[in-house]
């Protein structure tokens, strides 16, 4: 009989989708699909008006715009199928799960539809390990009737707790993986519980609150914060470690960077002449 791995060996790693394991937005690319105009602005004033959770705009049009109510499942799954990838995610989870001695559970947090991510991830992610934005469709025109779903701001909280409890892993073993506003709830709790946040953008709402900041086009960064901050190995250890899946970890820079600009309160005002 196997023995059960201890929770003291556990962890969970969850991760974002759009912009943080691809390179662009599910709702541009179905915008693009559908010849839809005007997709940005849309978007751009349901967060200015903050009528619905940040991250759950494109929900909202698939429901309510006439442009995108004509949407069926299988537009999601090409859309996710025209997906821009990052690099080496199976290799991420692979590197992550041969640690000795540790059991890593890879999951998707992400108010992208579901039927999006299982696409795009198909092969790499298992279906189950998605948790995205979840439709009920009409049998008989397939048509979008309502959302069962959304894991969107505080709905990431929810759908990330949900997740925690299943899997009996404590707070400080959870790293989340995000890049936007929709990620700072999530974030700003798993702070607060001991937890790594890893910011893979530079937008300010996020890198002023995830405890690392990761920029690389390929998914296999995030693995660095991890192995430091979770499992404390020093560098030498995690450049073999990259080494050893094939990897040679070519750079690496840790910067800070203070912006900084003063006004003298003392310089004496100029006088014209």
């Amino acid at each position: 009989m196997q023995e059960k791995t201890p929770h003291s060996k556990r962890f969970l790693l969850a991760s974002d989708f759009d912009q943080t394991l691809s390179f662009n937005d599910s709702g541009i690319v179905l915008s693009e699909l559908l010849g839809a105009s005007n997709f940005e602005e849309k978007i751009a004033g349901l967060s200015k008006t903050h009528f619905v959770q940040q991250g759950a705009e494109l929900s909202y049009l698939l429901l309510h715009d006439p442009e995108y109510r004509r949407v069926r499942r299988e537009h999601l799954f090409e859309v996710g199928k025209r997906v821009r990838l990052k690099q080496n995610i199976s290799q991420l989870m692979k590197l992550v799960q041969d640690l000795e001695g540790c059991q890593y559970s890879f999951y998707v947090i992400s108010a992208a539809p579901e039927e999006v991510i299982q696409s795009a991830l198909h092969g790499i992610v298992p279906a189950d390990h998605i948790i995205g934005t979840c439709f009920r469709y009409a049998e008989d025109t397939g048509e979008i009737q309502s959302i069962l779903r959304v894991p969107a701001g505080y709905g990431k909280v929810v759908a990330l707790e949900e997740l925690r409890a299943g899997l009996g892993i404590p707070h400080d073993h959870i790293a989340y993986v995000g890049d936007g506003s929709s990620d700072v709830h999530v974030m700003l709790h798993l702070n607060r519980c001991g937890g790594l946040t890893i910011a893979v953008s530079e937008n300010k709402y996020i890198t002023e609150i995830a405890r690392r900041t990761v920029l690389a086009d390929d998914a296999l960064g995030v693995a660095i914060p991890i192995l430091e901050e979770m499992m404390h190995w020093p560098a030498s250890r995690i450049r073999s470690a990259f080494e050893a899946h094939g990897h040679v970890l070519h750079e690496w820079d840790k910067i800070r960077t203070d912006t900084v600009k003063f006004r003298s309160a003392l310089a004496a005002p100029q006088v014209a002449v």
